[in-house]
């Protein structure tokens, strides 16, 4: 049984809030939270149940906020939502039978890709030049979905991030439109693994309740602020968070 002191519990829900509003805007939470758990003496099956419960509950509530501020393309999003479900399930079965780090290389290297892309091409994002639902993207957004639902039951660090970039450059979406289907994305994703870390007995509520409660106020405020300032904001995030989960993928490769 998991015991902390009042004292930790108050200290990870700071960290928490902190990454519940960074990952409701930009992705990448899960860089602060994760390490913080571990730290707080959770060993790593624990950690990411508990983690995956609190940060559910911050993108469900982000989901809903993008939702009402109908910010969220429902025409598009209808047709790539089972299939986020079913990669993230086909994930979550494959975790234990390859090696994480040859997908620990691989993300490394896409999210270096993603964060100079953004940061040297100043058009991306910058206006919404969707054309529509067409034949061509619900095929790309299928594929999209299903590869990093995959990715999300799998691994997960940068899946935000790269839902994000994803929505900017295959569909043309500005950076609040793209945020708001990245987080929609991931909710399922995120979803799918909680179900499943819950049926196997991986998460300590005594954690997860409090810290998801810190993560709902932090992921409301996070996608209030997205909303209000669109790219001004998102992007500069985005590059730094993206940034940040390569060096943490760096140091945890070496």
């Amino acid at each position: 049984m998991i015991i902390l002191s009042i004292t930790t519990i108050a200290l990870l829900c700071i960290v928490g809030f902190a990454a519940a509003f960074l990952d409701s805007i930009a992705g990448g939470g899960g860089i602060l939270t994760v390490p913080a758990l571990m730290a707080a003496g959770l060993p790593p099956h624990l950690t990411l149940g508990t983690n995956k419960f609190s940060a559910t509950n911050a993108s469900f509530t982000s989901t809903l906020t993008f939702l009402n501020s109908k910010k969220i393309h429902i025409p598009l999003i209808k047709y790539i939502l089972p299939f986020s479900f079913l990669g993230a399930v086909l994930g979550v079965r494959t975790v234990l039978q390859i090696n994480e780090e040859y997908l620990r290389i691989i993300i490394l290297v896409l999210l270096i890709f993603v964060a100079l892309n953004t940061l040297f091409n100043k058009n991306v994002g910058t206006e919404n030049e969707f054309e529509g639902v067409n034949k061509k993207t619900i095929i790309i957004g299928c594929i999209v979905g299903f590869t990093i639902g995959f990715y999300d039951g799998f691994f997960g660090p940068g899946t935000g991030s790269i839902l994000l970039y994803a929505f900017i450059r295959f569909f043309k979406f500005d950076f609040t439109i793209g945020t708001a289907n990245a987080r929609i994305l991931n909710f399922t994703s995120n979803i799918t693994s909680l179900v499943l870390f819950a049926y196997y007995g991986r998460i300590v509520y005594a954690i997860g309740i409090p810290m998801a409660l810190s993560m709902i106020l932090g992921a409301f405020l996070g996608t209030r602020m997205a909303i209000k300032h669109g790219g001004k904001i998102i992007k500069p995030i985005f590059v730094t968070m993206s940034l940040a989960i390569v060096v943490k993928l760096f140091l945890d490769t070496i």
